[in-house]
C-alpha cells in the first residue's frame, strides 16, 4: 500500500496529519470486507465463505461492509502512517469521532492528530562535567570492603556504659503486642534501630528510652490496600505496643591478623587478603565504570533541560514503559509484583510513588538528549538500523525490517538509535574529574558520628546537672 501523508505541527506538541490512500487499495480493502463477512457468518442457502455481495448487503448492509473496510484500511495505514512521519507518538492518533467511510473507486482522505513528544531546548549545550571514582582501588574503597566483610564476624555484647537509647542503637527489647504489631513482639527482641523496615514512629519513640524503662507506644497511618482489615472512621490504621528496654548492645569486631585473615577468608596473611580485595574492586569496576560514566553524563544533561513541567501524556508513556521492563525484570527472576512488594517489605503506594520519580526523571533526560540530538544534527542511516538488527543477532535483517516498517515500530528503533549517539557524544566530550566518593562518605560517617557522640555528651552533662543536690 502506497499512502500519502501530509502533516503539519499543531500547538501542545500534537501533529495535525492528513492521510490520501488510493483509490485501488480502498477497493481491495471492500472486496476484503466482503470476503471476511461471508466467511464470518452463515448465509441461508450458500456455503460460508460463498455467498455474493447482493446477499450481504441485504444482510448486513452495505454500509456495514463500507465501515469494516474502513476499520481494516486504517488498521493498515495507522502505522504506515507513522513510519512515513518518523515520528513516535506518545498515546494512539485520534482520527475523531465523525470519519468518514470509505467509498468504492474513490481515493479516501482522513484526518487525525498525534500527540508527540515536545519539542525542547537545553539551557547549556556544552558537554557536562561529572564526578567519577578512579579506575584503581583506593584505599578507602579498599578498607570499607574490609570493614564490610568483617562485619559478618561481629558479635553485640551489652554495653554497661549505655543507659539511654541512641538512634542507630543496637537493643534487646520485650515488646508487647497490643495492635496491629505482631511481627514486633517477643520477650528478648533484638532490634536494630537502623533497620530501614522498623515502622518509624516506633524508632522514634524508642530513642530517649532507658534501660528499665517501659513506654505505651501508639501510632497511625494511612490505610492501604493490601492491609487486612478495613480503616477505622477516620481511614487510618491503628498501632499499639509496650516496650520495655533491657539492654543496649555495642558491636565487638575481631581484630584483622595473619590468623583471622587465613581462618576465616582462606589467606596466609593480611597483606594477601588486601590485595585480593583490591583486585575484585578493581574488576568490579572495570564492569561498572562504563555504565556509571554513561548514567551521570544522561543525569548532568537532564537537568539542563529547559521545560518546567513534563506533559502528563508523555510521562504516563514513561511510566508505562518502566513498569514494563521492570515487570518483565520480574518475570525472568521467576518473581511477581507482589513477591517483590512482599520480599522488600514496601507498599503498593510507595512503590508506584518511586516507579513515577523514576519515570519523571527518565521522561526529562530523554527529551534533553533529544534536544541534544536537534542540536547535533545526529541521524540514523540504514547502516546504522542495519548494525541493529545484527547486533541482536536477527537472521533474516531484511525481512524483520520490513516487518518492522509496516507495524509501524522502526521510527522506536531510529530514536533508540539517535539517544545512543547522543549518549556516546556525552561520554567523549564529557570533563570528568576523579573523586575517592568512597573517602568522602567515610569522612561524612565520621562527621556525623562526632556530631552524635558531641549531643550525647550534652545530654549527659544536661542530666546531670538537672539531678538534685543530696540533702544536708
Amino acid at each position: 500500500m502506497k499512502i500519502t501523508v501530509t502533516s503539519e505541527k499543531a500547538a501542545d506538541d500534537k501533529v495535525a496529519v492528513k492521510v490520501t490512500v488510493p483509490a485501488e487499495d480502498v477497493d481491495a480493502a471492500v472486496k476484503q470486507a466482503y470476503k471476511d463477512i461471508a466467511h464470518k457468518y452463515n448465509f441461508q442457502g450458500f456455503r460460508r465463505g460463498h455467498a455474493p455481495r447482493p446477499v450481504v448487503d441485504s444482510v448486513v448492509g452495505h454500509d456495514g461492509v463500507l465501515a469494516q473496510a474502513t476499520d481494516d484500511l486504517m488498521q493498515r495505514v495507522q502505522p504506515l502512517m507513522i513510519e512515513e512521519l518518523d515520528i513516535v507518538p506518545v498515546k494512539r492518533p485520534d482520527w475523531g469521532q465523525d470519519s468518514e467511510p470509505v467509498a468504492e473507486h474513490q481515493d479516501y482522505h482522513a484526518a487525525c492528530t498525534v500527540v508527540v513528544p515536545p519539542s525542547c531546548t537545553l539551557k547549556s549545550y556544552d558537554a557536562p562535567k561529572v564526578e567519577l571514582p578512579p579506575e584503581g582501588a583506593t584505599e578507602a574503597e579498599i578498607q570499607t570492603q574490609i570493614e564490610h566483610l568483617m562485619q559478618y564476624h561481629t558479635t553485640y555484647e551489652d554495653d554497661p556504659d549505655a543507659s539511654v537509647v541512641k538512634a542507630g542503637d543496637m537493643i534487646v527489647a520485650k515488646v508487647e503486642n497490643k495492635l496491629n504489631v505482631p511481627e514486633l513482639a517477643g520477650d528478648e527482641r533484638t532490634l536494630g534501630l537502623a533497620n530501614p523496615n522498623l515502622p518509624k514512629p516506633f524508632v522514634d519513640a524508642v530513642v530517649g528510652m532507658k534501660v528499665g524503662e517501659t513506654k505505651d507506644i501508639t501510632w497511625s497511618r494511612e490505610h492501604r490496600m493490601e492491609d487486612p482489615e478495613p480503616a477505622d472512621e477516620k481511614g487510618n490504621r491503628n498501632f499499639e505496643a509496650v516496650v520495655s528496654v533491657k539492654a543496649i548492645k555495642k558491636a565487638v569486631s575481631p581484630e584483622l591478623t595473619d590468623e583471622f585473615a587465613k581462618s576465616n577468608f582462606g589467606f596466609d596473611t593480611v597483606e594477601d587478603f588486601r590485595n585480593a580485595v583490591k583486585d575484585e574492586i578493581e574488576q568490579d569496576k572495570k564492569q561498572s565504570l562504563p555504565q556509571l560514566r554513561e548514567d551521570r553524563v544522561v543525569e548532568a544533561i537532564g537537568t539542563q533541560l529547559d521545560l518546567e513541567e513534563i506533559p502528563e501524556d508523555y510521562e504516563n508513556q514513561v511510566f508505562s514503559e518502566l513498569a514494563n521492563e521492570f515487570l518483565g525484570q520480574l518475570s525472568r527472576r521467576g518473581m511477581n509484583l507482589d513477591m517483590y512488594l512482599n520480599a522488600r517489605q514496601i507498599t503498593s503506594d510507595d512503590f508506584l510513588a518511586d516507579l513515577h520519580e523514576q519515570a519523571s526523571e527518565r521522561a526529562r533526560q530523554s527529551l534533553a538528549l533529544d534536544a541534544l540530538i536537534d542540536k547535533l544534527g545526529l541521524e540514523c542511516t540504514d547502516e546504522d538500523l542495519r548494525k541493529e538488527f545484527e547486533d541482536a543477532q536477527v537472521k533474516n535483517i531484511d525481512a524483520s525490517i520490513a516487518e518492522f516498517k509496516e507495524d509501524g515500530r522502526m521510527p522506536a528503533v531510529r530514536q533508540s538509535i539517535r539517544r545512543t549517539k547522543a549518549v556516546n557524544w556525552l561520554v567523549d566530550n564529557a570533563e570528568v574529574t576523579e573523586v575517592d566518593e568512597a573517602a568522602k562518605a567515610r569522612e561524612s560517617e565520621d562527621q556525623q558520628a562526632d556530631e552524635a557522640s558531641s549531643q550525647d555528651a550534652e545530654a549527659k552533662d544536661q542530666e546531670a546537672s538537672t539531678e538534685p543536690a543530696d540533702a544536708e
